[in-house]
This record gives C-alpha cells, sequence and structure tokens, in this order.
C-alpha cells in the first residue's frame, strides 16, 4: 500500500512538472489565441510613458504603443482578445514575463546585453540617458558631486548598476519603484534621485511644485527602451516589430510622441533629427 502511494505521488509530480513544462513551452501567441487576454507589463508611476492619471486610468507613451501591439496581435489571430495590464517593477518583470504571467513588458526597460540572456526585444522605441533630480538650490550639479552623498535609486535598475560600478563613494539607496524614491527625496531623506533623464523630466513635471525640482547632470549611461518578451519567440516578436514599424513608417508613432512629448504635453521633449532618423533606420522594406 505504502510502494502504490508513493508511486502516485511520484507520479502526480511527473505530471505536474510536465504540465509546467508545457505551458512554458507554449508560443506566446498560441498562448494568446487559447486564453483570449494579452498581458502586458505596465508601472504605476513611470510619467509619461506608464502610469496612472489623475481620472485613475492607465496612461502614457508605452502604454499607448501597447494598445498598437494589441491591434497587430487581433490582426494576426483574426479575432478580439482582451489587454490587461499588471503592474511590473525592475525587480519584478522579468520573472513575471519568463513565469508567463505576463506576455510582453511595455514599460520602461532598457534592452543590454545581459538582459538579452535572459528576454529577447523589440527594436528600439526611445532613447535616454540618467541623470539627476535634485531640490532647486542643491549643489549637486553632476557625477563630479555625488561622492558621500544620498543617491536614491530603483532596484535593479541600469542605473543601480551604474552607479555601484563607477561611482562606488556615493551612499547609494535603492527603492522598489520610482514613486517610493522621489517621495524620500521630497522628505528630504535623499540628496538626488538618479533615473533615465525623461522619466526624471516627468516626476518633475507631475508634481506638484514643479519649480522646486531641477533635473542636472550628462547622461551617465546610454538607456534605449524596447519591449521585453519571452525569448525564442520569433513569431510573437515579428508582430511586436511589426506594429511598430507600421507606427513610424504610417506616422502614428510621431503622433503619440507629440502628444506626451510635444511643447503643447505636460512633459516637452522634442524629438531631434538625429533620433528621427535612428527610428526610421529601424524599419525594413515590406
Amino acid at each position: 500500500m505504502k510502494r502504490f502511494g508513493l508511486t502516485l505521488i511520484l507520479s502526480l509530480f511527473v505530471l505536474s512538472l510536465a504540465a509546467t513544462a508545457s505551458a512554458q513551452a507554449q508560443p506566446t501567441l498560441e498562448k494568446i489565441k487559447n486564453s483570449g487576454v494579452f498581458t502586458i507589463g505596465v508601472r504605476n508611476a513611470s510619467p509619461p510613458f506608464s502610469f496612472i492619471n489623475k481620472q485613475n486610468e492607465r496612461a502614457g507613451f508605452s502604454n499607448d504603443l501597447a494598445e498598437l501591439v494589441h491591434k497587430e496581435i487581433e490582426k494576426k489571430l483574426g479575432k478580439q482578445v482582451k489587454l490587461e495590464m499588471k503592474e511590473t517593477s525592475p525587480a519584478t518583470r522579468i520573472p513575471l514575463l519568463t513565469s508567463m504571467s505576463v506576455d510582453l513588458i511595455t514599460e520602461t526597460m532598457t534592452d543590454t546585453r545581459p538582459r538579452r540572456d535572459s528576454v529577447d526585444f523589440s527594436l528600439t522605441y526611445f532613447v535616454t540617458g540618467a541623470d539627476f533630480i535634485v531640490k532647486k538650490g542643491s549643489p549637486i550639479k553632476g557625477t563630479k558631486d555625488i561622492a558621500g552623498k544620498r543617491i536614491g535609486t530603483q532596484q535593479g535598475s541600469t542605473n543601480e548598476r551604474v552607479l555601484r560600478e563607477k561611482y562606488t563613494q556615493a551612499q547609494l539607496v535603492t527603492f522598489p519603484d520610482q514613486a517610493a524614491a522621489f517621495m524620500a527625496l521630497q522628505q528630504g531623506k535623499l540628496d538626488a534621485y538618479c533615473n533615465d533623464a525623461i522619466q526624471l523630466w516627468g516626476l518633475k513635471y507631475k508634481s506638484a511644485t514643479p519649480d522646486q525640482w531641477v533635473v542636472v547632470g550628462d547622461w551617465i549611461s546610454y538607456e534605449p527602451y524596447g519591449f521585453a518578451m519571452r525569448k525564442n519567440d520569433s513569431d510573437f516578436r515579428a508582430v511586436v516589430n511589426n506594429a511598430l514599424m507600421e507606427a513610424i513608417e504610417g506616422g502614428e508613432y510621431f503622433k503619440l510622441y507629440e502628444k506626451w512629448f510635444g511643447t503643447k504635453s505636460d512633459v516637452p521633449y522634442p524629438m531631434n533629427q538625429t533620433f528621427k532618423t535612428f527610428l526610421l533606420y529601424q524599419v525594413v522594406p515590406k
């Protein structure tokens, strides 16, 4: 009887492992088709890319681009699917992606060579670099001034890695997300907060007192943003890239850019010709 019980337990364990392996091996388009749901990883407080607005609605530039990917998926599958958004952070996004909890990371994730060991990326949809945000009147103007200073950053971010490797004299303080880091800065618990420049400008303009905050520095890193997906899923990657290329080639990308970064937006950040040319050169011929 004991042998039968042990055999049964082992059999159930093997079946469970097989089911898990099967789910993980399932192509993303097939998963979306079967479930009827396309789940993306977003942020709650990364304006103007991915955030919750005053109407308590999810909004942002990368969220809008993800909507275009959603439409391309429906076109590919020939059926309507539900779009769901799930909050992620630098520390949780890759585990959520590889565990099949989300299908695409569409928030502000930098495409790096180490990360390519774990996930695949779409073409680059935005380029920025890391700077600092400080209170007006702060003596910190750049990296030459951060030795011995309390510098906040997000846990698991590329900015954290660069600061740890190159600026070891700074007193690094990590936070789970941007909202917590900026709150600490506002409370005087930090001397500066380091993140991608465009996100810092978003924090400044979205704060209750924009004039009290200054973005300083000269890009201590290069941050090309891409949408992240599970590795070796070429069919799904093609759908994502096709959606982005169609948006760039057809002009929808530039309309969305103007909406979120134009001179009349909450976060003015005009596009220069170099970046526009870079975007266009990523569009391969039909």
